[in-house]
């Protein structure tokens, strides 16, 4: 379980804190969902759940195990917003074993089955893939590594409505193994297999159920950040 408490991202260059005493818990096999807008600092907060920046202070745990940057790096798996755009590999098994030379040709199968990409050719060019795909080889790329925890960065940006369904049943089986945190402005689809829910802006985080969410969304969907109008009875 991963357990956040009072957690500040400063950097010196800012006039103030990017992230300010952020607090929240996530289990196992459960499914987080961070709502914000651009700017309000969803995907720094992701930054440093990979270690791939230092907060300025707090705490991380997983379990009862303190979180230097460095575990952080082998315990979460980051899938960029539009990931595709990072692919290195000629092939789908190249980008799969980039960093990981050792890994077997089951383990690259295992990796795509998870993903709903068993049927793909390993020696297809992953620049060939549609965005939906794009999208999945990029969480398998992560699953390789086996982390904890994976983190999603606008998993559902630039895509169809067709490949957002796609990428939802796949999320929902990941989640029976993983536990996964996602970034969003559009929550929509992924509020229907969210276990738990925050809101995020101007570097403050508030709790909220997904029931709670749904009805803010049903009476404005594009402002989460107002309770609901009371009924007049």
């Amino acid at each position: 379980m991963l357990f956040i408490k009072n957690l500040v991202y400063h950097p010196p260059a800012t006039p103030e804190a990017i992230l300010k005493q952020i607090n929240l818990e996530l289990g196992t096999q459960e499914m987080g969902l961070i709502i914000g807008p651009s700017g309000s600092g969803k995907s720094t907060l992701l930054e440093i759940l990979s270690g791939l920046a230092t907060p300025t202070s707090g705490t991380l745990h997983w379990r009862r195990q303190a979180l230097a940057p460095s575990d952080l790096q082998q315990l979460a798996g980051l899938v960029f917003q539009f990931p595709e755009r990072h692919f290195c590999g000629g092939s789908v098994v190249e980008e799969l074993r980039l960093g990981h030379p050792e890994i077997s040709t089951d383990q690259v199968y295992q990796a795509l089955e998870s993903v709903g990409l068993e049927q793909l050719s390993l020696h297809t060019s992953p620049q060939s893939l549609s965005g939906g795909q794009q999208r999945r080889l990029a969480l398998a790329v992560q699953l390789i590594r086996q982390p904890h925890l994976l983190l999603l960065d606008e998993p559902t940006a630039g895509l169809d409505w067709s490949m957002r369904r796609q990428l939802m049943q796949v999320l929902k089986g990941l989640k029976q193994h993983w536990s996964l945190l996602a970034v969003t402005h559009e929550p929509a689809e992924l509020l229907e297999i969210a276990d738990r829910c925050w809101l995020i802006q101007n570097g403050r985080v508030e709790s909220i159920s997904p029931q709670d969410l749904k009805q803010r969304l049903s009476v404005n969907a594009l402002d989460p950040f107002h309770d609901a109008a009371p009924s007049v009875s």
